[in-house]
């Protein structure tokens, strides 16, 4: 079964999460924010969104005025406190705001083409809007929407959930619950967890068993834990067949690329001895290449000329990655793969959410003074703390979201 699949090109979250699912689709993966023929007006909307997001969250490291203006800015995302459970169904102003445009018309270009194209076939979109803007506009066939985060706001459920037929792709039971609280039918929601790539899903049992040796050099959560890792993961190999590898990721925005020359600075003699391997991921910024490129000499940088380049580049990387050094993005649930968290300072509700679960599930460890990276980070790995994230992931994490996906759109 084919399927138009929508994300939109505003930070890469909803674009990594789209990539796993592009075997399925009828073209290539729509940018509901970039597509050919794209009217001017409907541009700008999302122009304006994504230009006012990237400058906040740089500017909300500046002190004081920066931070009052992200608290104001992420007040409008704000995820709702989940205890006492509740009725959450009353729209925020977000949301109206975004059914307002709708009716002015704003994303009906885009829903009357694929009508035109192929109206029955399933639409998926990772993120809202676009799944708004289809069930707006009248597309016939079924629309789903993938969430890609932890725990979400009442932006993500439509204005009246009661009688919507949008479907949901919900990556974990808090994100299902959410969704009921909001009003979502419960017959809506789908339990699948998040979409990772399936290159990786396949190998990740083989890539744990090298990384678990990389992650516990001094054998002290083997020795715990001898009977489990070999019941779960089989007989070890001898030897890892990659050195001990840190790669930090920058998010879309660029903020936070001075904690990767902060890692450089304090590993670099660790570098040199080929005690540690740093990898450090710009993404496609240029902006945030040439930083890395000038400030840390010599260190392997993934750049990518477009977004698929990127993540082509990314995913194989994560292979041979022993650990994982990232805000409490999307890329959270790749700690499913076996690879544990190093939670770099969340940005916004989403974020902080993410931080919490990967807290809770044990997945991941909230990083100390990146300035002295190799104090801290040797002395986790002699006492076994990755490995243990490592492991707790990998047993506890869903990985067959895209699976999951393509088996219920198959239907």
């Amino acid at each position: 079964m084919l399927a138009w699949v929508i994300s939109v090109a505003m930070g890469y979250g909803h674009q990594r999460t789209a990539f796993p699912l592009r075997e399925i689709t009828k073209e290539r993966i729509i940018k509901a924010n970039d597509y050919p023929g794209i009217p001017k007006r409907d541009r700008a909307i999302w122009e304006n969104t994504r230009k006012f997001y990237e400058a906040i969250s740089r500017f909300e490291r500046f002190p004081v005025f920066g931070k009052i203006a992200f608290f104001i800015f992420d007040s409008f995302q704000k995820i709702s406190k989940f205890y006492p459970k509740r009725d959450l169904r009353k729209p925020t102003f977000t949301l109206k705001r975004i059914y307002s445009l709708l009716k002015r018309g704003w994303g009906r270009h885009l829903i009357e083409n694929l009508k035109k194209k192929d109206p029955k076939i399933p639409l998926i979109s990772t993120f809202f809007t676009p799944a708004f803007m289809a069930e707006y506009f009248g597309y016939e066939g079924q629309i789903f929407c993938v969430v890609c985060d932890t725990d979400i706001s009442r932006t993500w459920a439509p204005l009246n959930p009661e009688t919507s037929k949008i479907k949901y792709f919900a990556p974990t039971e808090r994100v299902k619950e959410r969704l009921e609280l909001y009003g979502v039918k419960r017959e809506n929601i789908f339990l699948t967890g998040y979409p990772l790539p399936k290159e990786n899903v396949k190998n990740a049992l083989e890539d744990l068993k090298y990384r678990i040796l990389n992650l516990d050099p001094k054998k002290r959560f083997f020795q715990k834990y001898k009977d489990l890792v070999e019941i779960k993961l089989g007989k070890l190999p001898q030897n890892s067949d990659h050195p001990l590898t840190l790669l930090f990721s920058v998010g879309g925005a660029g903020a936070q690329k001075e904690i990767g020359y902060f890692i450089f600075q304090s590993l670099k003699e660790e570098i040199k001895k080929g005690k540690i391997r740093l990898i450090l991921s710009a993404g496609i910024k240029k902006e945030v290449f040439q930083f890395f490129k000038k400030k840390t000499q010599g260190t392997e940088i993934i750049f990518g000329r477009n977004i698929e380049d990127y993540f082509e580049k990314f995913n194989k990387a994560l292979r041979k990655t022993d650990i994982l050094w990232t805000k409490p993005s999307e890329l959270s649930f790749y700690s499913a793969l076996g690879i544990p968290i190093i939670i770099a300072p969340p940005l916004g509700s989403q974020e902080r959410a993410n931080l919490r679960w990967l807290l809770k599930s044990g997945y991941g460890m909230c990083q100390e003074n990146p300035k002295y990276t190799k104090e801290w980070l040797f002395d986790w790995l002699e006492k076994g703390y990755l490995a243990e994230a490592a492991f707790e992931a990998f047993l506890e994490g869903k990985r067959k979201g895209t699976f999951e996906i393509e088996r219920i759109i198959s239907k």
